[in-house]
């Protein structure tokens, strides 16, 4: 199998990534069950250097896995979930979904490594596990959760398993 590589910075690349995360590159995608279909639409992603981030923020990434690629979502940044690419960075990828929205919903990544997802006022709603996120309510992300926007667009949420926070460990009571 040959190796992919951006066709910006030639970094190797996987094949279900939609931008290169090393200078930030829309990759071109290819349909598999349609040959003859046009080349299909690249998703680009704001691209931030490590060096200039404060050194507090943790390294994890937020990777959804959608039907059409993959998102990754950098610790200490946001992103819109959307069809309309003057708002979302990733819009190419819900291009074919007519039920999912322009601004749909937002997935943030705290400096700390934990994840939410915030519903934008969806006109067919955001679920994480089956359950609906009210609009403006930001519901936390966890490893292994289900999002899905709209009736059919569906994500695995990967989140790399967080430690613990000492200041959330409490001493038994002394007797």
């Amino acid at each position: 199998m040959a190796t992919l590589t951006c066709p910006n910075c030639a970094t190797e690349v996987k094949p279900d990534d939609l931008i290169c995360f090393t200078c930030g590159a829309n990759l071109p995608r290819t349909r598999a069950r349609d040959d003859d279909a046009p080349p299909a639409n690249t998703v680009m992603q704001e691209y931030l250097r490590p060096q200039d981030r404060a050194s507090t923020i943790s390294p994890t990434v937020l990777r959804l896995s959608f039907p059409t690629g993959n998102v990754e979502v950098p610790a200490g940044t946001t992103l819109l979930l959307g069809r309309d690419p003057a708002e979302s960075l990733v819009a190419a990828a819900f291009a074919e979904y007519e039920n999912v929205s322009r601004r749909h919903a937002t997935v943030t990544v705290d400096d700390g490594g934990h994840a939410s997802v915030r519903d934008e006022n969806s006109t067919n709603g955001t679920f994480v596990n089956g359950d609906r996120v009210l609009p403006g309510v930001a519901v936390r992300l966890a490893d292994g959760d289900i999002l899905r926007l709209a009736a059919d667009v569906t994500a695995e949420v990967m989140l790399p398993r967080q430690q613990p926070d000492p200041a959330s460990f409490s001493r038994p009571d002394e007797r």
